[in-house]
């Protein structure tokens, strides 16, 4: 994966939105105005992805490319290396998943806003 995939790939998802709070060289992808997804635009080396803290714990012990969130929360949040052994499928799975678990999070109508927009 690539940067440009990433970004089309978080950007294909509902209700999300591509904001650069942290300054112009980090990448962050939010829904709901909550983030999910981070990366930095000039190296593209990683991202970090939000993640239930049992399940972050599990992903870094199966894998040597999946870190405690860098710069974030270590419970809640994991550093995926891109190119070092995660294929494209398990990133958007695991892209996909950090996105539906702040979706969950959401107040009511706004998740019914964007179950509309995927209709």
């Amino acid at each position: 994966m690539n940067i440009e995939e990433y970004r089309d790939f978080c950007l294909g998802l509902p209700g999300t939105t591509e904001e650069t709070p942290f300054g112009p060289d980090t990448l962050v992808f939010k829904v709901g105005g909550k983030i999910f997804a981070l990366t930095d635009l000039q190296t593209f080396a990683s991202f970090n992805v939000k993640c239930d803290p049992e399940h972050a714990s599990e992903l870094r012990e199966r894998f040597d490319y999946v870190l405690p969130g860098f710069h974030m929360n270590k419970k809640h949040w994991n550093t995926v290396l891109i190119g070092t052994g995660a294929s494209d499928a398990q990133l958007r799975e695991w892209l996909t998943d950090s996105y539906q678990l702040i979706v969950a999070a959401l107040p009511k109508a706004l998740r019914a806003e964007l179950r509309q927009e995927i209709k």
